[in-house]
């Protein structure tokens, strides 16, 4: 059944039908103690797209805000395949886990959250997701950090495209040859730390049409990604910042605002890990150990 969000936030429909709200709210680094409280604050400001991973280890906490609030039906959720459970069989039985953590029947969006090349599992992995879409389970199936090798090789393999790939993507690096390639092949982008870890607001031309719009760089830049067509998940525990990053629909960037911030992409401001080489296993254990939970 299609789901129905509140026509307030746009939506973007996805290569098979599915809308997905393109405002959405992240949780990577909530702590699981914090998650119920911070999405349910979420949901009553307006968000309707939560988007977490079993890497996060707070699917639970999702789960508990949606059901707290009776939102199970009115909230696009997605999460994530981590990396010691690629493979067919193992990717079945994760998405289980995270189904029943999450307390829903049908996920919306569920991911592979990197390739891990040196695993060589996620073709498999893929197939699983195929086959979880196909019965009914997954609404949409896509991916995350997947480059341009990894993307032609499960199209060759499989004979089918994610309908959405998750990357790194913030003014300061946009990725735009990737970008285009996905477009190219009708794949949305969904941006994961749009705001580049804070880096990018700081930038002149960000400052600049902030000043001259009266709103503020985050605003700038979130509006950025909403004008360039992303889906975008900014984080926040805080309220205010929660209101403000939501904000970000009375106000409009000009063809030169835009420009100018395209032109911040660079090679080196990358924020996260690198996809052609990044294989942590993402278990409870590895995160800790990196200071992601």
């Amino acid at each position: 059944m299609e789901k129905r969000f509140d026509e307030s936030v746009p939506s973007l429909r996805l290569a098979g039908g599915v809308d997905i709200p393109q405002i959405g709210f992240g949780t990577f680094k909530i702590p699981a103690c914090d998650t119920q409280r911070a999405v349910e604050e979420a949901l009553t400001l307006g968000y309707r797209h939560v988007d977490t991973a079993a890497a996060y280890n707070n699917e639970e906490g999702v789960g508990a805000a949606l059901k707290a609030l009776g939102k199970e039906d009115e909230v696009f959720v997605t999460t994530k395949l981590r990396n010691a459970d690629q493979g067919y069989e193992s990717a079945m039985r994760a998405f289980e886990e995270s189904r029943a953590k999450l307390g829903v029947d049908i996920v919306d969006l569920y991911l592979i959250h990197w390739p891990a090349p040196s695993q060589d599992r996620y073709v498999d992995a893929w197939r699983a997701l195929i086959e979880l879409r196909d019965q009914g389970a997954v609404r949409a199936i896509g991916v995350s950090n997947f480059m341009r090798e990894h993307l032609e090789r499960i199209e060759l393999e499989t004979g089918q495209l994610p309908c959405i790939n998750q990357i790194e993507s913030h003014p300061g690096y946009w990725q735009p040859d990737l970008e285009e390639l996905c477009v190219s092949k009708g794949i949305a982008i969904e941006a994961y730390s749009p705001l580049g870890h804070g880096g990018d607001i700081a930038s002149a031309p960000v400052v600049h049409a902030a000043e001259r719009l009266g709103v503020t760089p985050a605003q700038v830049v979130l509006r950025w990604h909403l004008q360039k067509g992303h889906v975008f998940i900014p984080k926040s525990t805080h309220v205010d910042r929660m209101r403000a990053n939501l904000d970000v629909l009375g106000f409009e960037l000009g063809v030169d605002d835009i420009a100018a911030l395209d032109g911040l992409d660079a090679r080196g401001n990358r924020c996260g890990n690198d996809p052609y080489t990044f294989d942590r296993p993402q278990t409870l254990e590895d995160m800790l150990s990196r200071g992601n939970l």
